[in-house]
């Protein structure tokens, strides 16, 4: 099988990397943070206008027609900028709830895991849910990332709970290719810094403690990209779990090995690291947890070796 891209999927990664660059550079995400997570509607609207919702509805239906491979793409790009908001769920819900395939919905799901909904108080609509429930909000450690703990779920038909086990494969390996996405950005803030911080006279990216950090960040990057694309293809269950489990790993780690190299730098709210991380530890509790994640590999290693 050739996991190669396409000459057609490099053009889409890179048109995405400049739409995204010019619309979501670092000034919109520090305004983001100071708007203490507030959805932009009118970017919203922008992303539905160039397909990022509608990647994968069928051009009959108004769509791009693309695949998940294509899709996890995308949202790799979304990952490296830390574009906010509940891109997985309206994602999922284009050709389900009206206006998400053009963006003129906001739509968010219970991705979290019990009652935890992300982004609720900007919702019109909880993908799977018959209305939008009320809930009151929680801290959460992303400061772009606003929760909300709903306290009775709707309960799902079983029409429902059916769509919902196909949204929470996709939706896993959508988050994983956000979490690579942020993993691969902090290898790169990780090797600048290092190239201009000076120390005792030399760039502190000439000593071999920053090298060996900076190629153990990209070795984890790029095996979970890898695992990323495999799952993309095959759609299998046992391989989008790893996928996530990996993504997860380089997302956090990777931050926090960005973070030593940036030193006391890091630690700032001057800088953009600490948002990598805690961007990371949040989507590292949606859709489908480590220990979950683990838990359906050990069954299907089990049930290989009966």
């Amino acid at each position: 099988m050739d996991f190669r891209l396409t000459d057609e999927q490099r053009d889409l990664r890179a048109g995405v990397r400049d739409l995204l660059a010019g619309r979501y550079g670092r000034e919109a995400l520090r305004a983001s943070v100071d708007a203490g997570g507030a959805l932009d509607r009118g970017l919203w609207r922008e992303l539905g206008e160039a397909g990022f919702f509608a990647l994968r509805l069928p051009e009959a239906r108004g769509g791009v027609g693309l695949g998940l491979p294509e899709a996890v793409l995308v949202f790799e790009e979304a990952g490296r900028v830390l574009l906010p908001g509940p891109l997985v769920a309206t994602h999922l819900a284009a050709g389900v709830v009206e206006g998400a395939a053009e963006g003129a919905s906001v739509v968010t799901a219970f991705d979290l895991g019990g009652a935890l909904v992300a982004h609720l108080g900007e919702a019109d609509a909880v993908l799977g849910a018959p209305s939008l429930p009320p809930g009151e909000p929680v801290p959460s450690a992303d400061p772009l990332t606003p929760l909300h703990r709903v306290l009775s779920p709707p309960a799902a038909g079983a029409a429902a709970a059916g769509a919902a086990v196909a949204h929470r494969e996709e939706g896993t390996l959508l988050t994983a290719a956000l979490q690579v996405g942020s993993a691969l950005r902090t290898v790169e803030l990780a090797v600048r810094y290092g190239g201009e911080r000076e120390q005792f006279g030399q760039p502190i990216g000439a000593f071999q403690a920053v090298k060996h950090l900076c190629a153990r960040m990209l070795v984890r990057a790029e095996v979970a990209r890898t695992a990323l694309y495999a799952a993309a293809v095959t759609a299998d269950a046992a391989e989008v779990a790893g996928a996530k489990l990996l993504a997860d790993g380089a997302a956090v780690r990777n931050a926090r090995d960005c973070l030593q190299v940036h030193g006391g730098m890091g630690f700032t709210w001057e800088a953009d690291v600490h948002l990598h991380l805690k961007r990371a530890w949040v989507r590292a509790e949606q859709w489908r947890t480590a220990g979950e994640a683990e838990e359906l590999l050990a069954a299907e290693l089990a049930s290989a070796a009966m």
